[in-house]
């Protein structure tokens, strides 16, 4: 039997021994285990002279040696009791067997032996099959895949042709028999089980082959049936590889080969080939290991070991061994290492030697150590050349204790720390709560807590405790010594400190199990355990944050508590995270409904009411916009329209949101809406209206129609604020209403304006008797637009609203020149008892004259010379009208240019308040505007028109200062071509008058240009 030496602590201790004792059997050389339930492991182990022997052990008997039997041979016949025994062997060629490689999952083990690999059953009862599809076989490799790492499916799916990856002379095979051949045995494609977990790469010579093993379509899964038919490799891919490699892993998409002159690594996608680095020369043959707990690889240089992950960088630091190991396993957080007769385990983080083991002495040749295949990490064997020796990890839980009783603390608490990360979360459970519950079944049978009772509540643990600490303080005053800590006999601790402290603890672990990939039943108990937890210590922002987030919690084993305590906030989460819609809604009004009570009840004094205040509302609006967050996600219409009502009363936003939302999957009856809503809350209905028209392009007129009587009806409501604003003004559409909300962004004028010129689909005229009394004049407007009533439109913008580019450019859109004369009898004639609007006519004249007739000018100008008699020569008032002409024709038209705001320009620059005159600045501009326009007109017309031009300065007074001034303009302003027939028909108007002053004047003038 194995002999332990000293160590730091004991991981390992001998189990089972194999010790044959005829001196026939051919040394060991190779060795694979596989655990087949949990009271049956194999033992695989290759002999020098090309057999395979099978071995069974019990892992729950107890510890035995020499313990075998043989069907055929009496010399490894034993009566002793089994724990260790030997089933059969077979003979797989007349060389040594290199490597055993396991496939569980199906049954079947691969042994290469004599450059060939080999098929056997697990249980080594069908005949060996030998398989010849490749010769000079060195070595094999199955392929791992990490969890953490999505490698590439080199199989694809069951509808990916396997030709797809096969080689060029596997696809020629194809082609000569229309299937797949292997061992000589023809398969139909469609008939092949394809497993990722069955691919292996192969070292033949210089070729690295990538293949998979496929059973038959016919064959079922037992060990009998597959037994039967057997199975067959299909080729995926051939990489060139290196010559002489003595070690291989495949790791994801990498394959790590180990020569004598370094380690390189090959991608099993691309076929291409990094060095990872080279060995020294000399230096000890190479070694790679798989380590499966954490899917990396150690790569051993001489007595150093480096761990890289799949790509071949180094990932931790290195494990210095004392000598180059002939073998490597795993086991737990160790990496154990053979050699010359001693085991040694090295701890994989911290790189310390923490066991060593000698099971033979030096000399003995060649050792080989074996890890389950599954990764387990409960056993490991080793083989010399004449025995295996079977090792059983000593529970955690004892190794402490051997710790403890060697006083070596900072090794326990690094043990402790460790099975902090392989402990199971429902191994705490019976210490939350009582059993039986939920969740007793979950809980290991192999407990953790083996240092201490069975586990009980933590209130149970804890009571226990202090009652032995008081036992202990009775005894030690009685004079008798205990084992317990004299602090805590000196200092003994609260009840309530014990408890949070552990809670807390309890709460960190679990919180770090949450990250880790739990079975659903396991998961459920983390969460609903960690509610439990957050509640005792009344952490409600952890409760709360859980409760609202993804989680496996049950419900049912939260509700009275949380219910009872009062954390309904939690539970209304709760609910929520569950689809429970209607019982969190149904919380969340409660809430909502009982906050203002509950804050007045506890504001006692007058400086603390304003705080209340903003408490009540912010809680009433965390209600609402909780509740609104579920709403916005549910199809259900009725449960949307009950709870709508209490949310718009805290926030009409929130209620918009939940009826406009696009988050659920079947919007809800615009009809069933509409009629649901409050009429008190208008805006809320008019922005459900704005929705459906604008983002869900309605074209129902009844909904357009509604939405502009409630536009109408609210920009009536309003009233102005801004102290220079006037009704009925365009100015008052800037306007913000005043009681509006945060619902729009816009005032109601501008929204109903915009509704009005842009929708085709409502009734105008509905809208127009709700608006008929009011200073909407701009809405009317549109209206009567809508309705084709153009003069009541041109009245509209150009007497009431005086907006005289929108009143001509309406008359643009009308088409028709006529169009502008109406707007300038308007302007001419207001009605009314209103002033002549004589700035906005002369606008007109001079950006559209071209579409008027002058002689409907002349007429309709023609009664205004009327009024200028009114004013007497000599009085002293400006000409106001005729100031603002002045000013626009100096603004925006040069002097010289011949238009109608030249003479106006010029008849008041030269009027002096000492020889004041007065003279309608429009009459004029509009007779000499058609003057200077008419040239084209028969004489009898142009007469006409000069007549009218004299008549005008016979009604009006003029200083002989301001006449030739006014007479030299005319004159010189007409062109040479028409000069002659328009000077003489202006002179014969003139002669005709009854003013003296004037024709004398005309007369000078004339006389000069003759």
């Amino acid at each position: 039997m194995a002999k332990l030496e000293q160590n730091t602590r004991t991981v390992l201790e001998p189990f089972a021994e194999f010790n044959p004792s005829s001196s026939s059997v051919s040394p060991f050389r190779s060795m694979a285990i596989s655990t087949v339930s949990d009271s049956q492991t194999l033992i695989y182990v290759g002999t020098e002279s090309g057999n395979l022997l099978l071995l069974s052990l019990n892992p729950n008997s107890t510890i035995s040696s020499n313990i075998r039997t043989h069907k055929n041979s009496t010399d490894l016949d034993d009566s002793k009791p089994k724990s260790i025994s030997f089933l059969r062997y077979v003979s797989i060629s007349d060389s040594l067997v290199s490597s055993i490689h396991l496939i569980v999952h199906i049954g079947k083990v691969l042994v290469v032996s004599d450059g060939f690999i080999f098929l056997v059953d697990s249980l080594l009862l069908q005949p060996v099959k030998k398989l010849s599809f490749l010769k000079g076989v060195s070595l094999v490799a199955r392929r791992f895949r990490s969890a953490e790492l999505e490698s590439t499916n080199l199989v694809g799916d069951g509808s990916t042709s396997l030709s797809e990856f096969s080689s060029t002379g596997q696809r020629f095979l194809q082609k000569l028999g229309g299937g797949i051949r292997s061992n000589g045995v023809k398969i139909k494609e469609s008939e092949l089980h394809r497993d990722n977990n069955s691919i292996f790469s192969i070292v033949a010579g210089k070729r690295l082959v990538l293949v998979e093993f496929v059973l038959g379509g016919r064959v079922g899964r037992s060990d009998r049936d597959i037994d039967s038919t057997g199975g067959s490799f299909v080729i995926l891919k051939e990489i060139q590889c290196l010559e002489g490699v003595k070690t291989m892993v495949w790791l994801d998409d990498s394959i790590i080969v180990g020569t004598l002159n370094g380690y390189s690594l090959y991608s099993c996608v691309t076929g291409q080939s990094t060095l990872i680095f080279s060995l020294p020369d000399p230096s000890s043959p190479p070694c790679l290991k798989l380590l499966l707990k954490e899917y990396k690889v150690l790569l051993v240089v001489d007595n150093v070991g480096v761990i890289c992950n799949a790509q071949g960088q180094p990932v931790g630091g290195s494990l210095v061994f004392r000598r180059p190991p002939d073998s490597i396993g795993e086991i737990s957080s160790c990496v154990v290492v053979v050699r010359n007769g001693k085991m040694e385990l090295y701890h994989k983080k911290s790189g310390d030697c923490i066991q060593i083991v000698s099971f033979a002495g030096e000399g003995v040749g060649s050792c080989v150590v074996a890890d389950e295949v599954d990764g387990s990490g409960k056993l490991v064997a080793v083989a010399t050349p004449s025995k295996v020796i079977c090792y059983q990890k000593v529970p955690c839980e004892e190794q402490i204790k051997d710790l403890l009783r060697k006083k070596n603390y900072k090794e326990a608490i690094s043990l402790v720390e460790e099975l902090h990360e392989t402990m199971q979360p429902s191994e705490l459970f019976p210490f939350i709560m009582r059993d039986p519950n939920r969740w007793s079944l979950l809980v290991p049978r192999n407990r953790f807590w083996g240092l201490h009772p069975p586990p009980a509540p933590l209130e149970n643990v804890v009571d226990d405790g202090l009652m032995a600490i008081q036992r202990a303080i009775f005894l030690k005053k009685a004079g008798v010594e205990t084992s317990v800590d004299n602090d805590f006999l000196v200092n003994p601790p609260r009840r309530a400190d014990l408890l949070e402290s552990a809670i807390k603890n309890i709460i960190r672990y679990l919180q770090v199990s949450c990250r880790k990939d739990l079975t659903p039943p396991v998961r459920e108990g983390v969460d609903t355990l960690l509610i439990y937890l957050y509640r005792a210590l009344n952490l409600v922002d952890d409760m709360e944050r859980l409760a609202s987030s993804e989680n496996s919690c049950i419900v049912e084993e939260l509700e009275t508590l949380l219910n009872d305590s009062g954390h309904l906030r939690t539970l209304a989460f709760l609910y929520a995270s569950k689809g429970m819609s209607s019982k969190a809604l149904a919380i969340w009004r409660i809430l909502a409904r009982n906050y203002s009570s509950g804050y007045r009840e506890e504001t006692a004094g007058q400086n603390d009411l304003h705080d209340a205040f903003r408490n009540v509302v912010s809680g009433k609006e965390t209600a609402a916009i909780e509740a609104s967050k579920i709403l916005e996600e549910s199809s259900d219409q009725e449960l949307v329209l009950q709870h709508l009502g209490w949310i718009a009363d805290i926030n009409q936003v929130l209620a918009v949101q939940i009826l406009t939302s696009e988050k659920r999957t079947d919007q809800l009856s615009p009809d069933e809406v509409i009629a649901a809503i409050d009429p008190k809350k208008v805006e809320i209905l008019q922005r459900y209206l704005q929705w459906l028209i604008e983002d869900q392009d309605s074209d129902d007129t009844q909904f357009h129609t509604s939405y502009a009587l409630l536009l109408a009806k609210s920009a009536i409501e309003t009233k102005p604020t801004c102290p220079n604003s006037e009704a009925g003004t365009l100015e008052e559409a800037n306007i913000f209403d005043c009681g509006r909300n945060s619902i729009f962004q816009s005032p109601v004028r501008e929204r109903l304006q915009n509704f009005l010129v842009l929708s085709d689909l409502y009734d105008p005229e509905e809208v127009l008797d709700l608006i008929e009394g009011s200073e909407l004049w701009l809405e009317k407007s549109i209206l009567y637009q809508k309705l084709g009533q153009e003069t009541l439109v041109l009245q509209i913008l150009a007497l009431k609203l005086g907006d005289s580019v929108a009143a001509e450019k309406y008359c643009g859109e009308i088409g028709r020149p006529d169009a502008y004369m109406q707007l300038l009898e308007m302007y001419l004639d207001p009605k009314d008892g209103k002033e002549p609007m004589f700035n906005a006519a002369v606008r007109l004249l001079h950006n559209h004259g071209e579409s008027l007739d002058p002689l409907q000018v002349l007429e309709v100008s023609g009664g205004l010379a009327a009024g200028a008699s009114s004013i007497r020569h000599g009085q002293d008032q400006e000409d106001e009208n005729g100031a603002k002409l002045q000013s626009l024709a100096g603004k925006h038209w040069p002097e010289e240019e011949p238009s109608l705001f030249v003479l106006t320009s010029s008849l008041h620059r030269h009027t002096h308040k000492s020889s004041q005159i007065w003279i309608s600045p429009f009459r004029f501009a509009v007779a000499f505007s058609s003057w200077h326009r008419c040239r084209r007109l028969q004489p009898s017309s142009l007469l006409s028109v000069h007549t009218v031009i004299a008549n005008g300065l016979r009604r009006c007074w003029f200083t002989v200062t301001a006449l030739p001034s006014f007479f030299n303009r005319c004159f010189s302003s007409s062109q040479t071509e028409n000069r002659s027939s328009d000077l003489s028909s202006l002179h014969s108007a003139v002669r005709n008058l009854k003013a003296p002053s004037i024709v004398v004047c005309h007369n000078q003038i004339w006389n000069s240009y003759l």
